[in-house]
């Protein structure tokens, strides 16, 4: 249908509703007659507009809860008639809804308790067009009509009415989870307490609560801090192996869990606890789980920098190749993604892909966000760079769309809809310490560690209080002496060696592989594994003879297992794939198959299970305040084969 044609039909339909009016008696404005929209040009404010259509900026805002935090260029804002028609209630946020087999407008309207008007309003194509399988819909989620939302019990009558109960307004930054945890009760026994209580809790909420509070504030420091839902049948002693704290520990975070756990009370806990916690997973194949075949969307940003190589000389592009490790990155990087598609492709998953070259610029990536329309994308993967990540995932925030940090493990800021897909660093230290905890039994445990590794050796020494220490002399080596005093002949030893100094790696790892096994049984483990190891000195035999065994985010596949995808790109590009083509292909997969499987990769994050692909592991964890973190890892062993096995 042309554009001509779509303006004809949306004629009839305005047509039509006022011959409709006139048969009852009442002539009212169309609903479509009553908003219209507007595209934010250069240079516009809400004020300029507001003027522009003879509308108060109040009633803008009403319409379009997220211009409070700026517009930009390109952005579409939706218009009252006049200030009447935006006495409607306010529209605090959006939810997505996908389309299925036999919906229709009015079952999706009862679903979300709207009017057919309420979603036609806000997905304007549907004046003029069927509704299609398959297509997302923006919901409104309304606002209670008064400045303050007054949530009573079923029995109350104006405020709380009942004399059981007092009065908790709503403050910035409270969550459920704090105002339960505020008067010692469970997220059920709020929601009992105020049946008609919002989803979003605006400020100024008035809710039904308990005479009686259990701590000061509904809120926690939010940096060192998260909240933790006790879960059916764990006591202290199951928190303390599931969360590494002790009955204390606990209760001097929460006073109130003194006289006992229950179900469903709420915890604070430290941050660095909340992260790591692992939980019991399953690893599952997705692939057995297929049962969404639409069409995925994919946008891929990517620092291609083409503009480097738009030149006639050959000569000229192979030395831009040559030089430009972004831009062989990146390529090796798409070609992995490419080659998940097609694998996509043969399980019945047709994917878009739409590149868009970054040039490692921040302000690139704005305006190639502002020129597009992301309605119905699924997924962002890319930029590679953390900045740019990070401004990709605060600009579409506000549409709900999924980013995927591919390259970087630094810390971000994470958004709500931002995914780290690469465990940080301080997840596989805290790993490889618990593994060495759960393992070490009656062996000896000795730390060798520099001053530039003072915080993992601290972190070691908490975990190991009994443990032998050795620091490199003023010289920066260790001689085979100082070793020779910590080692214990009767019994395996343990060495955990914390340093990025090549030399200093370079002498420790030379020391250890001389001295004799048969009297010296020892097997050397690390939290890092830094480029250090890389040094030309240090021989992979020497480590694969001392066991040598780090945690890590990927694996290095084995070409004799004949992988499917590792056979597949041999054969299309006469070369095997390196660690980024295999990243490209692991991450895109798995985004595909989540999406195939659930319909939306949020619903498709759950930490409870793991997925697995070439060199990769996926598990999210969603952060409270904040988005989702990748925690599959390994503990990989280095074989005398020269082979990495992964260890338990």
């Amino acid at each position: 249908m042309n554009l001509v044609t779509i303006w004809k039909v949306r004629y009839i339909v305005i047509v039509i509703s006022f011959l409709l009016a006139a048969c009852t008696g009442y002539a009212e404005i169309p609903e479509q007659e009553k908003y219209r929209s507007h595209k934010v040009q250069e240079g516009e404010t809400i004020y300029s507009i507001a003027k522009k259509y003879n509308v108060s900026e109040a009633a803008i805002y009403r319409i379009n809860p997220d211009a409070r935090n700026g517009i930009g260029t390109h952005n579409i804002l939706i218009i009252p008639a006049s200030d009447s028609v935006a006495q409607d209630p306010i529209v605090t946020s959006f939810k997505k809804h996908k389309v299925r087999r036999k919906e229709t407008l009015f079952s999706i309207a009862m679903k979300y308790d709207i009017t057919v008007d309420d979603i036609k309003k806000y997905n304007k194509h549907l004046y003029a067009s069927s509704l299609k399988k398959g297509e997302k819909l923006q919901i409104p989620v309304f606002e209670k009509p008064a400045t303050t939302v007054v949530v009573t019990n079923e029995n109350s009558t104006s405020n709380t009415g009942d004399s059981n109960y007092d009065t908790h307004v709503v403050a910035a930054k409270e969550t459920k989870y704090g105002i339960a945890r505020k008067y010692g009760i469970t997220i059920p026994e709020l929601e009992e307490m105020n049946p008609n209580m919002p989803g979003n809790l605006p400020i100024g909420t008035e809710l039904n609560v308990p005479k009686t509070t259990v701590t000061e504030t509904a809120t926690i420091e939010e940096e060192t801090f998260d909240f933790y839902e006790v879960q059916p049948k764990e006591g202290f002693y199951r928190l303390k192996v599931k969360l590494g704290l002790s009955q204390e520990e606990i209760i001097a975070l929460n006073p109130y869990a003194k006289d006992g756990l229950k179900e469903g009370m709420i915890l604070k806990i430290p941050k660095e606890v909340s992260e790591s916690l692992a939980g019991d997973t399953n690893t599952i194949n997705l692939e057995n789980s297929i049962t969404h075949i639409d069409k995925k969307r994919i946008t891929v940003m990517l620092p291609f920098q083409l503009r480097k190589t738009n030149s006639d000389s050959l000569k000229l592009q192979e030395e831009v190749m040559k030089n430009n490790r972004l831009l062989r990155v990146s390529l090796d990087f798409y070609s992995g993604v490419l080659m998940a598609a097609e694998f996509a492709k043969d399980k019945g998953i047709s994917t878009y892909i739409d590149v868009v070259d970054t040039e490692g610029s921040t302000q690139m990536v704005t305006s190639k966000i502002e020129d597009r329309n992301w309605e119905d994308m699924d997924a962002v993967i890319g930029p590679l760079l953390s900045k740019n990540v990070e401004k990709a995932a605060a600009m579409l925030k506000s549409k709900n769309i999924p980013v995927f940090s591919p390259l970087s493990n630094r810390n971000i800021k994470l958004t709500s809809n931002l995914f780290q897909t690469l465990p940080n660093d301080a997840l596989l230290e805290d790993k490889m310490i618990q593994y060495l905890k759960d393992n070490l039994g009656e062996r000896n445990i000795i730390i060798i560690s520099d001053k530039g590794r003072v915080k993992q050796k601290q972190a070691l020494m908490a975990a190991f209080p009994n443990a032998v220490t050795l620091s490199p002399r003023e010289e920066g080596f260790l001689y085979v002496v100082d070793i020779e005093k910590v080692i214990d002949r009767t019994r395996e030893n343990w060495v955990v060696l914390e340093s990025a100094d090549p030399v200093i790696l370079s002498n420790v790892v030379g020391l250890l592989n001389g001295m004799p096994q048969e009297t010296h049984k020892i097997r050397l483990f690390t939290t890092d594994k830094n480029d250090g190891y890389d040094f030309d000195d240090i021989h992979n035999t020497h480590l694969a003879k001392l066991g040598f065994t780090f945690p890590s985010v990927s694996k290095s596949y084995n070409y004799n297992d004949k992988n499917a995808f590792v056979v597949s790109y041999k054969n299309k590009h006469g070369v095997l794939p390196n660690r980024y083509a295999v990243r490209g292909f692991d991450l895109t997969y798995d985004i595909l198959l989540r999406l195939a499987a659930e319909g939306n990769v949020y619903d498709a994050s759950n930490d409870d299970y793991e997925t697995e692909y070439v060199e990769n592991k996926f598990r999210y964890s969603k952060k409270m305040f904040s988005g989702y973190n990748n925690q599959g890892f390994y503990i990989l062993k280095y074989t005398e084969g020269l082979q990495f096995e992964e260890v338990k």
